[in-house]
C-alpha cells in the first residue's frame, strides 16, 4: 500500500505570475470540475489580476483530481490551487483510502455514473464556452453540442456562435436537440441573463482595478481637454476603394484605427513632450512611442499596447491592433501586453458617441478619444479660394492632457498637426 502511494504523484496546478510585478491572481472560473478529464495546454481556469484576466491552460493531461481553491479566492502567486494526476494514478490513488475488500459495495455504487451524465455534458458546455457565449446560446435557442468551436481545445468564441447564427442552422438544431418538450426547457434556460434593478452584486476584480486608477488619475493629473473637427473624406474613400484589395492582399481587414495611430504617431515624433511622463521632479521623454489601444470587452475594460508603433509600416499597424483586440476578447492577453504604453487611443465613436472626455491613462501625460464618423454638410474652399458646400465625412477627436506637463499651445499644435495629417493624407496604405 505504502509502495501505490508513493507511485502517485499528481502534477500541481499553481497560480502563475503573470509578471514580476503581480504578486497575487483572483480565480474567477474553473472550466473544468473534480474528476473531468483534460488535455495538456487545455483552458483550466480563468484568473483576474490588476492587470489582465487570462485563461490558464493546463500543465498536464490527466484527471483533475483536486480543487484546493475555489472560485472567487484570491492567491498569492506560486500557490497550488488544485492538482493533476495521470489516469492510473487517479484510479489506483482511491483504493488506498478504502482499504477493505467489500463485494457488495460497488454495486451501490455503480448505477451513479447514470445521474453524472448530464452533469458533466452541462460541465462540458461551460468548459468549451465563456459566459457571453452561454448567453448568446440561450437566447437563441442554440444547443452548444452543434457549434463547433475553434479556440484553444475546441473552445467556442463569440465569433463560433455569430457564424452558426448566420446560417440559419440555430433553430433546426435546438428543436432536435429537445424535441419533447420544447415550452418547458425555454424558461428553465434563462434565468441567469444580468442583474435586474434592486440586485446588488460585487465588484469583479477588473471592475474594481479600473474604479481604483480612474479615481487615482484624476487625482494626478491636472486633465486638461481640447477638441478639433476633423475633415476625414479623404481617409473614408481610399478605405471604401482599397478595403476588398487589402484583405485579399494581406490577410487583414482594413480598419480606421492605423489611419488615427499612424497620425498619432507623426504628430508625437514632432511634439515629443505629449509622449513624455512626469516623474517626481523630471520629464522621462520616451525613446519609442507605445501606443495603448482601448478595448472595450464584454465583462470591462483593457488597454493592450502596440509596442514600438514607431518602427511599423502601415500594415503593421493594422496587424498589430487587431491581433490586440482578438487576444483582448479571447483573454490571451500576457501582463507585458498591457505595460508600458507611452500614448493612449480610445473609441467612444464606434458605439456612436459624438465625442468624449476621456481620464488620462497613467503614467501617460495625453489621451485621445476619437468620435464617431458622421455626413455633414461643410462649407469647402477650392484651390481658387471660392467656397461651396459639399457633404463630406467628418469627426471629432478629443485630446485629453496632463496640464502639468503639457500647455494648451502645445496641446493645441500637436492637434492641428494631426487634423492636417489625416485630412491630407497621402502615405501608402500597403
Amino acid at each position: 500500500m505504502s509502495a501505490a502511494r508513493k507511485e502517485f504523484m499528481p502534477t500541481d496546478i499553481i497560480m502563475p505570475q503573470m509578471g514580476e510585478s503581480i504578486v497575487e491572481g483572483t480565480i474567477t472560473k474553473w472550466l473544468k470540475k473534480k474528476g473531468d478529464k483534460v488535455q495538456r495546454d487545455e483552458p483550466l481556469f480563468e484568473i483576474s489580476t490588476d492587470k489582465v484576466d487570462a485563461e490558464i491552460p493546463s500543465p498536464a493531461a490527466g484527471i483533475l483530481h483536486e480543487i484546493k481553491v475555489a472560485e472567487g479566492a484570491t492567491v498569492q502567486v506560486n500557490t497550488v490551487v488544485g492538482t493533476i494526476a495521470a489516469d492510473g494514478e487517479a484510479a489506483a490513488s482511491a483504493p488506498a483510502a478504502t482499504p477493505k475488500k467489500e463485494v457488495p459495495k460497488p454495486q451501490a455504487v455503480a448505477p451513479q455514473p447514470e445521474p453524472a451524465a448530464p452533469s458533466h455534458s452541462e460541465e462540458d458546455e461551460h468548459a468549451r464556452s465563456s459566459p457571453l457565449v452561454r448567453k448568446i446560446a440561450r437566447e437563441n435557442n442554440i444547443d452548444l453540442s452543434q457549434v463547433e468551436g475553434s479556440g484553444l481545445g475546441g473552445r467556442i468564441t463569440k465569433q463560433d456562435i455569430t457564424a452558426f447564427l448566420e446560417k440559419g442552422t440555430a433553430a433546426p438544431a435546438a428543436v432536435a436537440a429537445v424535441p419533447s418538450k420544447p415550452a418547458a426547457s425555454a424558461p428553465a434556460a434563462r434565468p441567469a441573463p444580468a442583474a435586474i434593478p434592486g440586485d446588488t452584486v460585487p465588484l469583479t476584480n477588473m471592475r474594481r482595478i479600473i474604479a481604483q486608477r480612474m479615481i487615482e488619475s484624476r487625482r494626478t493629473s491636472a486633465h486638461v481637454h481640447c477638441m478639433f473637427q476633423v475633415d476625414i473624406t479623404r481617409i473614408v474613400n481610399l478605405r471604401n476603394k482599397a478595403k476588398s484589395g487589402f484583405e485579399q492582399r494581406t490577410g487583414s481587414r482594413l480598419t480606421f484605427m492605423p489611419f488615427f495611430v499612424r497620425g498619432t504617431i507623426i504628430a508625437l515624433q514632432q511634439f515629443p513632450i505629449v509622449n513624455a511622463s512626469l516623474e517626481a521632479d523630471a520629464i522621462r521623454y520616451h525613446r519609442h512611442v507605445n501606443i495603448g489601444v482601448a478595448v472595450a470587452l464584454d465583462w470591462g475594460l483593457i488597454v493592450p499596447v502596440l509596442k514600438n508603433a514607431d518602427e511599423l509600416n502601415f500594415l503593421g499597424l493594422q496587424r498589430g491592433i487587431t491581433d490586440l483586440g482578438e487576444r483582448s476578447r479571447g483573454k490571451k492577453l500576457k501582463p507585458e501586453d498591457v505595460e508600458g504604453s507611452t500614448f493612449t487611443i480610445t473609441n467612444p465613436g464606434q458605439f456612436g458617441a459624438v465625442f468624449g472626455l476621456p481620464i488620462i491613462n497613467q503614467p501617460n501625460s495625453a489621451i485621445l478619444g476619437i468620435g464617431g464618423i458622421m455626413k455633414v454638410p461643410l462649407v469647402v474652399t477650392d484651390k481658387d479660394g471660392t467656397d461651396s458646400i459639399a457633404i463630406r465625412s467628418v469627426l471629432h477627436l478629443t485630446l485629453g492632457y496632463d496640464h502639468r506637463l503639457i500647455d494648451g499651445a502645445v496641446a493645441d499644435q500637436f492637434m492641428a498637426l494631426l487634423k492636417k495629417t489625416l485630412e491630407n493624407w497621402s502615405e501608402d496604405i500597403g
